[in-house]
């Protein structure tokens, strides 16, 4: 039994693997509670500092920008310098830039530029701290385990939104939007020393030619002494070419770049443009106010984090292609229903209202799917700089998906947007249209990873490589 098959055997997690994987995580969870409070802030700055819709847009389009950027870089840096390294850069980029939004000077015509350009900086941490954070957890999991593991992390993201109203709610009146932030900050300080301890992932190691160092690391992952570690690594190849990782690369594996970067693009851009839209939608179609919205969103978000729980589980139990394409096809089937019956009840309850709760329990469940998923479909060699392509590539919907529905509604305020009510439909129609591509292209072009090792993937991959385009992986 060689290294990582010992490293893949067991039918259980050590305490070291749970705490990367809640180290992940908590990074993941900070990445969407920046993304919910810059909504927050803006709503004290745009009446304060007199913004304009260009200025706000700004502001709220920065930080997607930054991520797309990020994303690009930090994937590739990890193929070419390690996991390990990069795991902690991001977490410092991010947390620093958080903690210097809090500074945010008081003056409109230099306060919006600042927080604009800081936006940016915390984008590019963020983009990176996702696509090395799923690879690193992936690479250190047994193979039975890995979905299972790598969707839980992404659970996260509806725990951000969740922290992000609690602290709202709680401490806003007290402390402010600065303060709120700098708590933010203070997380991901904890998070950085947590972090510095995590060692080099075994499998980069390896194909640097160093396997000694990958057997100190299995070691460490499995709780054993390192002498109870084979010191034979197997198959995985020794491949030093990843110094010179580039697009020219991932253009060698067109199905990998294909699936990862078109599941990407369909899942972000309706979730969100969904997101950044549903407080108003809820106060337009069932005539609450405002303030109500927060009980509201409470529901849609427990929504959401019980989909990504069970994706977690249903990506091992039926595969990742099947889980993926359920989640797609039934978020756009349930947005579609929702323009249907959006003036129903039931028993008093809204459809409406129960049928965004649904969505949002797919379209969020498709996420704990799409992002280990987007990991696994690469080599190794190419991992993070695969996902971090196709993790930007989606990035473009944080843009296209707030703003297309925008601009298809005649809407002249991102922030708070205000349609008509009976021109919301079409919106959704444009939502469903994002999430069915997903789901299309799980069923033509999806790969199917459930129940392999990194390296059966590995030698699946390079196979299909060499036949130049022949027949991919065997869908199950």
């Amino acid at each position: 039994m060689n290294m990582f098959q010992q490293l893949d055997s067991p039918p259980g997690l050590t305490g070291r693997q749970r705490r990367l994987a809640f180290v992940s995580t908590g990074a993941v969870c900070l990445e969407f509670l920046d993304y919910f409070l810059i909504g927050l802030i803006l709503t004290f700055l745009v009446g304060d500092w007199g913004l304009s819709f260009g200025q706000s847009s700004v502001i709220l389009l920065a930080s997607g920008i930054g991520a797309i950027v990020g994303a690009f870089y930090f994937g590739r840096l990890a193929d070419r310098i390690g996991r390990r390294p990069v795991f902690v850069i991001t977490i410092a980029v991010f947390s620093i830039a958080t903690g210097a939004l809090a500074l945010t000077p008081d003056s409109a015509s230099v306060g919006w530029i600042y927080l604009a350009l800081l936006r940016v900086v915390v984008g590019f941490g963020a983009g990176g701290l996702y696509v090395v954070d799923l690879p690193l957890v992936q690479e250190f999991m047994p193979a039975a385990k890995r979905g299972r593991v790598t969707g839980l992390v992404t659970s996260a993201i509806p725990v951000g939104f969740l922290l992000g109203s609690l602290l709202v709610w709680l401490l806003s009146d007290a402390i402010g939007w600065r303060g709120i932030l700098a708590i933010a900050a203070a997380f991901g300080g904890i998070l950085f020393f947590m972090r510095v301890s995590i060692p080099e992932s075994p499998r980069y190691l390896v194909r640097e030619g160093r396997p000694e160092a990958a057997r100190r690391s299995i070691a460490w992952a499995l709780e054993v002494p390192l002498d109870a570690v084979s010191a034979d690594p197997g198959e995985v190849p020794v491949d030093n070419a990843t110094k010179k990782v580039g697009l020219k690369s991932l253009l060698a594996y067109p199905r990998s770049l294909s699936v990862s970067s078109l599941t990407n693009l369909g899942m972000q851009t309706g979730y969100y443009g969904l997101s950044l839209w549903t407080p108003t939608l809820l106060v337009m179609v069932l005539g609450i106010s405002p303030a109500e919205t927060g009980m509201y969103m409470v529901f849609v978000t427990l929504g959401a984090l019980a989909g990504r729980f069970w994706f977690a589980f249903l990506a091992e139990a039926i595969g990742r292609r099947r889980a993926g394409a359920l989640a797609g096809l039934a978020a756009a089937s349930f947005l579609v229903l929702a323009t249907v019956y959006d003036q129903a009840y039931l028993g008093g309850v809204s459809i409406f209202f129960l049928l965004l709760i649904i969505t949002y329990f797919f379209g969020e469940g498709g996420f704990a799917v799409v992002g280990p998923y987007s990991g696994e479909v690469w080599p190794s060699a190419l991992r993070t700089t695969g996902m971090g392509f196709a993790y930007g590539f989606g990035g473009i919907g944080k843009v296209i998906g707030p703003l297309g529905l925008g601009l298809l509604l005649g809407s002249s305020n991102l922030v708070k947007p205000e349609v008509e009510v009976a021109g919301f439909g079409a919106g959704f129609i444009y939502f469903a249209a994002w999430y069915l591509l997903c789901a299309l292209v799980f069923v033509f072009f999806g790969l199917e990873t459930r129940g392999k090792s990194l390296e059966q993937l590995d030698q699946e991959l390079e196979g299909q490589h060499r036949r130049s385009g022949s027949r991919s992986l065997e869908s199950e």
